[in-house]
């Protein structure tokens, strides 16, 4: 039996709006994310957020004013940053 491989589809293009981070996939999907899940994007400026590159194939995104860097899978599987339960926790 062959097996089956599982693939995560890459990022083609994102947007980052004032609530959201919005990414657009190779199979066709368009996923958003609230920007509370990601506390560096949500207190950037716009400037700062506009400025993303896709690492790899878009596999992962990264801003460099930021030095954020998030991974298409990690997204897919809805995980925010450590950093919004450190935020959370010091409350």
């Amino acid at each position: 039996m062959i097996g089956l491989t599982s693939s995560v589809p890459c990022a083609q293009h994102v947007r980052v709006t004032e609530d959201e981070l919005e990414v657009w996939l190779t199979d066709g999907r368009r996923i958003a994310i609230p920007l509370v899940w990601y506390p560096r994007l949500l207190e950037a400026s716009s400037a700062q957020r506009d400025k993303w590159e896709l690492l790899g194939n878009g596999e992962g995104i990264h801003w460099p004013d930021l030095d954020e860097d998030l991974s298409v899978e990690g997204l897919l599987r809805g995980s925010p940053s450590p950093e919004t339960r450190r935020s959370a926790s010091q409350r």
